[in-house]
Parts: C-alpha cells; sequence; structure tokens
C-alpha cells in the first residue's frame, strides 16, 4: 500500500513538472503568434523549438494550435506525461490568448 502511494506522489510531481513545461512552451509560442511583425507559421516554428528545448523525456504527443488574426493571438498546447507505471501517462494541456502587437500613433 505504501508503495502505492509513493508511486501515486511521484506521477503526480511529474504532472506537475510536465504541466510547468507546457505552459513555458505555451507563453513561448504566443510570444511570437503576438509579435508585430509575427505570423502563425513562425509562432509553430517557435512552438517545435521550444518543444525541443523544453519537452525532454517528459512530454509525449505534443501538439501545438495556433490561431492569429489581425487582434488576437491564441495558442494552445496539449501533451501527455511520461507514466511511471506503462500506459499511465495523464494528459496536460495549456491554453493562452492576447493582443496582437500594432503600432500606435
Amino acid at each position: 500500500m505504501v508503495f502505492v502511494m509513493v508511486l501515486a506522489v511521484a506521477q503526480a510531481g511529474v504532472w506537475a513538472h510536465a504541466q510547468h513545461r507546457t505552459q513555458a512552451i505555451a507563453s513561448q509560442t504566443l510570444a511570437s503568434a503576438r509579435a508585430f511583425d509575427g505570423s502563425a507559421e513562425a509562432a509553430r516554428e517557435r512552438a517545435g523549438q521550444a518543444r525541443e528545448q523544453l519537452g525532454g523525456g517528459v512530454l509525449h504527443r505534443v501538439e501545438v494550435e495556433v490561431d492569429r488574426t489581425a487582434d488576437l493571438a491564441r495558442v494552445r498546447v496539449a501533451a501527455r506525461t511520461v507514466g511511471l507505471v506503462p500506459g499511465a501517462g495523464v494528459p496536460v494541456s495549456a491554453e493562452m490568448s492576447g493582443p496582437v502587437e500594432r503600432l500606435a500613433p
């Protein structure tokens, strides 16, 4: 019983770490999408770079969605964590949005 409790606590720690990494990928992707000279394509490229840097062995099946209009940028990142028990990976996700930068007179 103690082993199961320790395993559950460790899996919760892995989930929290993976959630933080997912949020960091979303944040970096959103910054690229919101930039004055940014684009959805540039944001997807940045997401790939962030995924390589931050995903490591903790995140699997990372999916990134980027929507950018003239006024608003939105990013959604979804992934699964590594499972301490085979097949027990837990889903993590982060969604962020913000206004697109523009020059003001």
